[in-house]
């Protein structure tokens, strides 16, 4: 009896969480999901919620938030402040890490750090008391510095000087921010909206499902 009345449990409750992802994507927004102690527009973030252009995401320290939209993923770092701006990411304090294959940029500084191509792309940017910094984790970003622009190819980071010309920084290793969260299950959440379909259809079934070894001629 256990068993089906969890999968019930489990079933109503991604159920009524599927229409503010929904509502979300929908309308322009995103789902923002946070790890500790995070801020919404200056109120607590009780553990998930819907978030628009214009919204500010503050994360304290030993803690981390995502946000996820169509194909794209950001994990904002311990100790930042992030403005979301629908289609950019403005950084005023701290680090993000951006994966996407749409397009979505981001903003530090005056400084906008965009994918050169909407393959899936993966950078980082930091910017802590001015100082920019960005690294092209995986594919080739452009990195726009007033009139200036410099092209970051795959592995390679680069930094804005005090002149507020942005160069490529030759030698020595790049540590990310905070580890190398665009591994880990966070990036996955960009995927809940399906999940939550399918995972609902499977708990939600009276009928157990048909065993792999069933299919076989």
């Amino acid at each position: 009896m256990r068993a089906p009345i969890f999968r019930g449990m489990v079933c109503w409750a991604m159920i009524a969480a599927l229409p503010a992802f929904l509502f979300a994507a929908d309308s322009g927004g995103a789902m923002l999901y946070g790890k500790g102690t995070v801020w919404l527009n200056n109120s607590p973030l009780p553990h998930s919620s819907a978030i628009f252009s214009g919204d500010l995401i503050r994360t304290e320290r030993q803690s981390v938030a995502n946000f996820s939209v169509s194909e794209t993923s950001v994990v904002i770092q311990t100790d930042s402040l992030v403005k979301f701006e629908g289609t950019d990411v403005a950084l005023e304090h701290g680090s993000v890490s951006v994966a996407t294959s749409n397009g979505m940029a981001a903003r530090a500084s005056e400084v906008r750090i965009a994918p050169v191509s909407n393959t899936w792309t993966e950078f980082d940017v930091t910017d802590v008391d001015g100082t920019v910094q960005i690294f092209a984790r995986k594919g080739d970003v452009n990195i726009q510095c007033g009139k200036d622009t410099v092209a970051l190819n795959e592995g390679q980071q680069a930094f804005r000087e005090e002149s507020g010309k942005c160069r490529r920084k030759k030698g020595g290793a790049y540590v990310p921010a905070s580890g190398d969260l665009l591994t880990n299950r966070y990036v996955a959440a960009g995927l809940v909206g399906g999940g939550i379909g399918i995972t609902c259809f499977l708990l939600c079934s009276e009928e157990p499902p048909m065993p792999v070894s069933a299919w076989a001629p």
